[in-house]
């Protein structure tokens, strides 16, 4: 009790192996003389406002708490008192079992036998987690006030007295207004309990939550700083924990991280020479993802090049940029094959004018008639704005928001075809579009976390490992790796190429204007073999007249394939599943004709029936006129 030091948090990979430890410094104590009388009274309102009278356990509390949980059917209030809350927190672990109440009962009966109240509350103080990292009084007025525990006022002693019960959803820097909410309920009940007056009371509620902004994280030498900053990113958006909970919380984090594809990843961005020369003033920047497509966990990532500092910005996942020809598949190709075309149906690749939006293809040349498998592993880009145009605008923004991908009111235009967004995308984003295409048809939303734990062993959070959204048909899906296959043997991809794998994927890059097409503002690879999908980004944080990209389409096709070759190191080779036979555009056409054939021929044999018909009965009736003239020459 007389050395309190928080729990380290944990960070484990796929395998379940440590492979991060964060051990905030050992929190400092400070002596019972410098806790003010209102900070005391303010915790002992909230937690156990007997604890001065009890011997350890409170037989009033655990009675009254009994009865109330009975009258409302269910736990809303508990019965532990400050004594047990430190026995629990030094000796026991979280788990909530009759033994280990009963330990907890003995032991702060025990504690209470040898240590004065002073000393108890003292210790209970410099031990309790505040939450945003803070363990410990003195932490919590330095983290939330920046001010020594002696000058913490009513108002301040309250917020932190109340943020007791539940540090994460109780943090006033990510709660304000339920933060507040709870220190006046402090505020009450020391009024309630005589420990204030109305007046104190009115103004003290009345007062704003003067807490500073959360401290900067201390992180120096930190392993995996940009897949820790999206794990952070992670635990925020879907479970409500802050970065200090996720960092200095004693918590235990279970990730899909593969250490080996990390680690290779970050090599390769540590090389500058896998990257294209850039301008004197300014580094040509990057952003790479490894995702697993079967489960959608993230394998790897890294957001930058050069030295960053941690939580600096993330490429990998919060860059916003336009894909450029790898949006084709998404909003072209694969509902056109849905539609019913194939790889085989040609297109005219020609000057086009669509009300004044004129397409034209890298290098301004065209192609008569190609083929669409032609179009897709050269990228040619008349063609897959004609065949948008064809389909429908509308059906090319459904399908990319099938595939993850959140789109505008400006997208809504044929620029679609050749990934011409308003806001942009990030890598992790595409990553996923593109996992579609390698697990037959469904996506998986990726992630870093599969679950989170106490240090006791509770469970915080857990992914949903059921979560699975149908975005096409499996059929259409291995065709479109089928032609995206072609993009690296024989089309614009081919840097990407592994030798003995079979790698999927496409290029993309947008023209810096101003720069006859010799210039490019993006370049982008994304592909995929069947157990990894890979997405990379090249480009300068502020592009202008004097910094684009003067490399080839291929520049980022070429970081993919050494990312991938690095990464794939003793993973088994696998090949992607056959193409089945698909209802073609042609297909459907011959079926359409076979069946007016089928028809026509069914008239025919029809009408042959009844002039058939009608010629026997003629016949009949010929025959049985003569018959009858017969008859009656033989009577005359």
């Amino acid at each position: 009790m007389e050395q309190p030091l928080p729990a380290s948090t944990i960070v484990y990979d796929q395998n379940k192996e440590e492979v991060l430890r964060l051990s905030p410094s050992k929190s400092e104590p400070v002596n019972y003389d410098s806790l003010p009388d209102r900070l005391i009274e303010a915790v002992v309102a909230v937690e156990d406002k007997r604890f001065f009278e009890h011997s350890g356990t409170d037989l009033q509390g655990i009675s009254r708490a009994m009865l109330t949980n009975l009258t409302s059917g269910r736990t809303v209030q508990g019965a532990s008192t400050i004594t047990q809350q430190l026995a629990k927190n030094v000796f026991l672990t979280q788990e909530r079992t009759w033994t280990r109440k009963w330990k907890e009962l003995l032991l702060a009966q025990k504690i209470e036998k040898n240590y004065s109240k002073q000393e108890i509350i003292t210790y209970y103080l410099n031990q309790i987690y505040f939450g945003e990292g803070a363990w410990g009084i003195k932490k919590a007025a330095d983290i939330y006030f920046g001010i020594p525990v002696d000058k913490l006022t009513l108002s301040e002693s309250a917020l932190l007295a109340g943020i007791i019960k539940a540090p994460s959803a109780l943090s006033p820097y990510r709660h304000p207004e339920e933060a507040k909410a709870r220190r006046n309920v402090v505020l009450q009940l020391m009024k309630d309990q005589g420990k204030i007056d109305q007046a104190t009371y009115a103004a003290s509620i009345a007062e704003p939550l003067h807490i500073l902004s959360s401290k900067p994280v201390n992180s120096d030498g930190l392993k995996y700083p940009y897949y820790i900053d999206q794990m952070i990113r992670e635990a925020g958006e879907k479970y409500g924990l802050t970065q200090n909970e996720v960092l200095y919380g004693g918590l235990r984090f279970y990730t899909t991280l593969d250490s080996h594809m990390q680690e290779a990843v970050e090599d390769v961005y540590a090389q500058d020479d896998n990257f294209p020369a850039s301008s004197s003033d300014q580094l040509i920047q990057s952003g790479a993802v490894l995702v697993d497509p079967r489960d959608g966990g993230i394998k790897a990532l890294v957001g930058g090049r050069g030295k960053q500092s941690f939580r600096s910005f993330n490429r990998a996942v919060q860059l916003k940029r336009q894909p450029g020809s790898t949006m084709k598949p998404i909003s072209v190709y694969t509902p056109a094959f849905e539609q019913g075309y194939s790889p085989e149906d040609t297109v005219i690749d020609e000057p086009v004018n669509f009300n004044g939006y004129q397409p034209r293809n890298a290098g301004g040349s065209y192609h008569g008639e190609v083929s669409i498998y032609e179009s897709i592993i050269h990228s040619y880009n008349v063609p897959a704005v004609k065949l948008l145009n064809e389909l429908g605008i509308d059906t090319g923004m459904e399908s990319a928001k099938r595939f993850g991908l959140e789109l505008t009111d400006g997208d809504r235009n044929l620029g679609l075809a050749l990934g011409g967004l308003q806001e942009g995308v990030s890598p992790l984003e595409m990553a996923e579009a593109f996992s579609v295409f390698a697990n037959d048809g469904t996506r998986i939303p990726t992630h870093t976390i599969i679950r989170i734990e106490a240090a006791s062993g509770e469970t915080v959070a857990e992914a949903d490992s059921n979560e699975r959204i149908t975005v096409t048909d499996p059929a259409v899906a291995r065709t479109m790796t089928a032609v995206l296959e072609g993009v690296v043997t024989e089309g614009t991809g081919v840097a990407a190429a592994i030798t003995g794998r079979q790698i999927a994927g496409k290029t993309g890059t947008t023209e810096m204007p101003g720069t006859d097409g010799q210039g490019m503002k993006d370049n982008w690879f994304v592909g995929y073999t069947p157990q990894l999908v890979g997405a990379v980004w090249l480009g300068y944080d502020h592009t202008d007249a004097t910094h684009y990209l003067t490399t080839t389409s291929k520049a980022a096709a070429a970081v993919f394939q050494k990312l991938m070759s690095e990464a794939l190191v003793d993973q088994p080779v696998m090949s992607f599943p056959k193409v089945p036979a698909i209802a073609t555009k042609s297909k459907i056409k011959d079926e359409k004709q076979k069946k007016n054939d089928d028809n026509e021929k069914k008239d025919d044999k029809k009408k042959e029936e009844k002039n058939k018909k009608k010629e026997e009965k003629k016949k009949k009736h010929e025959e049985k006129k003569h018959g009858k003239g017969s008859e009656k020459k033989k009577d005359d």
